[in-house]
Parts: C-alpha cells; structure tokens; sequence
C-alpha cells in the first residue's frame, strides 16, 4: 500500500467523490470513511467533521496502547492528533465539514509515526505558532501542547496541495516494562 505521500490524485478524487456521494445523503457518514488496521500501522480516512474526532480519538489511543505506551503516554499522543486535527479544520478548512483529512499511525520499532494530510490552505511555517502562554484566553494553544506531547513535530507543504503533519513519539523503556 503506498503512503499517503506518494497518493496518486485520482485516490485524492475518489475520496471525494465518496465525499459527496454521503453529503448528498446516498449513505449516512457516522464513523471515519475508511480505517484499515495491519500489524504495523493504522490508516485512517475523515471528513473535516468535528463528529468524525471522538472514534478518531478512540483508535489512536488503542494503537498507542497495542504499542507499549502506558496510559499516560498513550493519552498524550491521542492529545496531540485531536489538538492538529482541530487546527487542520478550523485553519486549514475554515470549519467545512466536508473536506478529506488522511491519517497514518506507523510503529517504526517502538517509534511511533504519525502523519496527518490535509488537501486544505497552505499556511507558511512562520505562522505556525502558538501564543504566548501569559495571554491568558481560550484558544491558541495547539501548536504548544502538539510540541510539548510528542517528541519531533515536523510540518510540510504536500505534492498538490495542502500540508503533511508528521509527528513523532518514542515507547520509553520505562513503559514497555510497564506493559511488558
């Protein structure tokens, strides 16, 4: 199966097409569009509904669990996805709810990978920032608490369109004798 990366456009098109086929209310959407688990990693497949997050939430945190990460961890990575898909449909997507958003879990070794692609408003890395942390309001904080959850957080433009999150997070030692 290729990555999300290297997609050719016409799986781009045909996600949309199934996009519109359930807005046009063919076939009710409840759960993500398309989750496909191996050994090794997840992929999942969403509109840019903020419905679609909760079972988002639910098979991240059991991938990061299967993985060896304890609770605490396992929360933090769950944490993280919810916080940059939240960030991909209110920026990226201005709130529509009918946009693709594609989603990778790797285990490398005890190395989580996880990628997000959004087909969405490029924004430059420059402006990929949270505020400060004194300005004490709701909202903004996103970017800060994807850094502090994950160990390599890392943003690029995609071939087409769009931008690829790439987040990393290692099993500890201390974890995997905690679940081992």
């Amino acid at each position: 199966m290729e990555t999300m990366a290297g997609q050719p456009p016409q799986a781009l098109a045909e996600t949309e097409a199934k996009i519109k086929t359930a807005r046009e209310g063919k076939w009710k959407f409840m759960e993500p569009l398309m989750s496909e688990l191996t050994d090794q990693s997840l992929q999942i497949k969403i509109l840019s509904d903020p419905a679609a997050l909760g079972e988002v939430r639910r098979k991240v945190e059991l991938f990061a669990c299967r993985m060896g990460f304890d609770a605490d961890a396992a929360g933090k990575v769950t944490l993280a996805v919810d916080e940059a898909l939240t960030n991909i449909i209110r920026h990226a997507y201005g709130d529509r709810a009918d946009k693709p958003i594609e989603i990778e879990l790797i285990d490398r070794a005890g190395e989580l990978s996880i990628t997000l692609r959004d087909y969405g408003c490029v924004v430059p890395k420059e402006k990929i920032h949270s505020r400060e942390l004194d300005d004490v309001r709701p909202g903004g904080l996103g970017v800060y608490i994807i850094s502090e959850c994950m160990d390599c957080v890392e943003y690029q433009s995609a071939e087409g369109g769009g931008t690829l999150l790439v987040m990393k997070k290692r099993v500890t030692q201390r974890e995997e004798q905690n679940n081992g």
